[in-house]
């Protein structure tokens, strides 16, 4: 997908599978706000940082009746590794074709020491419960990010 998903924009569905290798599609979540983030792979240190912060707040999201996904290229078993070698309590979907990944734009070409390839880019999505694209950062810095989200729901939620 070559367009940017901006704010108001419909969140595009998917279909793929959670860690424990069930259909998961973001339809089913109908009325309930979504963060859904991309991280480029398990185990590394931004992404590890990444998921234990959102795991640590999962209960304040929930008491603001908010699910939170997150979403890398990687296998269904490398998910379920990751979720009890660092004991997250968040969902984690794998999008080993790119499907969602493509779809919200996050699918793109990078640099890095002048080698080029393809790869994800660390964004998060609030989804609004008419799923529609309520905010989005790109190009996401891990420290701090999770209380950038939180802070972002509060002030959408209270409308």
């Amino acid at each position: 997908m070559d367009k940017k998903l901006e704010k108001g924009d419909n969140a595009p569905d998917f279909k793929i599978k959670d860690h424990n290798d069930n259909d998961f599609n973001l339809s089913s979540l109908k009325g309930k706000w979504i963060v859904l983030y991309f991280y480029p792979k398990d185990n590394t240190p931004g992404c590890t940082t990444e998921a234990i912060e959102f795991s640590g707040a999962k209960k304040n999201f929930q008491k603001k009746g908010v699910e939170v996904l997150g979403v890398s290229p990687d296998s269904v078993k490398s998910h379920k590794n990751f979720i009890e070698k660092k004991d997250l309590t968040i969902t984690l979907l794998s999008d080993p074709d790119h499907d969602a990944l493509e779809k919200y734009g996050v699918w793109r070409l990078k640099k890095n020491y002048g080698r080029e390839y393809f790869g994800v880019v660390r964004s998060t999505f609030i989804i609004s419960p008419d799923k529609k694209i309520a905010h989005s950062w790109s190009s996401v810095k891990v420290k701090g990010h999770v209380e950038i989200v939180e802070n972002k729901l509060d002030d959408l939620i209270k409308g």
